[in-house]
């Protein structure tokens, strides 16, 4: 079965342990622990995270850019701990999985986020999924780790994070293409080449097109820092400010 399938499968496992009389009641000892490494704090998570798993560091790695704010060191922590393992690509697709696999699952996007869930019942239900998706240790280490820390509610923001990681890593420049309707494939191609012409050799342009029916037609293109908004709304709005404007008739 394909990774996203046990995924997609593992899920329904968050309801049986919800519903558990034994867990949502105890008050007992926890579940044994998958890590042998303690909780760090926020500050704490980015500088140790990638020796927790107690195996010596063989290389030193640098980020490929720097991100700020909690989302950011738990993503740089999780990158660096990928690349020395020499898992980055594995644990990238198994991130974005989990992301698309919980998007069709309201209940464990309710679990992640209800703070009033326990940890002891939010450790069980990681671990249970985590093993029967036979997720890398690196990606299971980074979750448990993450829903000790009460983080698992940023998933998404911290995946997100660790994308523009790997991309950077790869040396690859998003730009986001806003349209009525999509692009023709030959049409994809000219921006694409365009674009490619732009940032130059060494870099690898990744169009990502998304729909907007309220921008009329044209197109808007994020690149970067800079926005080229070519859409006929804007056009529109350039147009009307133009004829509100006040008429200089000394100068006609």
């Amino acid at each position: 079965m394909a990774f996203a399938g046990r995924l997609r499968s593992s899920l329904p496992l968050v309801s049986k342990i919800l519903r558990s009389d034994s867990l949502s009641a105890a008050n007992g000892s926890a579940p044994q622990r998958a890590l042998l490494y303690p909780i760090f704090s926020d500050s704490e998570f980015s500088r140790n995270y990638a020796t927790a798993t107690g195996k010596k560091e063989e290389k030193k790695v640098k980020l490929p850019l720097a991100l700020f704010g909690g989302a950011g060191n738990y993503a740089s922590a999780l990158y660096l701990a990928s690349v020395k393992a020499n898992v980055l690509d594995k644990v990238e697709s198994e991130l974005v999985d989990l992301i698309e696999a919980s998007k069709k699952s309201p209940l464990f996007s309710q679990f992640a986020k209800d703070l009033s869930v326990t940890k002891d019942v939010r450790l069980k239900a990681i671990n249970d999924i985590c093993a029967q998706a036979k997720l890398s240790d690196i990606t299971k280490n980074f979750l448990v780790v993450a829903t000790e820390n009460g983080r698992l509610r940023d998933i998404d923001t911290i995946t997100k994070k660790f994308l523009e990681l790997t991309m950077a890593h790869r040396g690859e420049v998003t730009a986001i293409v806003t349209t009525v309707i999509p692009l023709p494939p030959e049409e994809e191609r000219e921006l694409k080449e365009t674009l490619q012409e732009i940032i130059g050799q060494g870099k690898k342009v990744k169009l990502e097109q998304k729909i907007n029916t309220s921008i009329l037609g044209g197109l808007v293109v994020e690149f970067g820092e800079k926005v080229f908004d070519m859409s006929i709304r804007t056009r529109a709005r350039q147009m009307e400010r133009f004829l509100r404007a006040p008429i200089d008739i000394g100068n006609l």
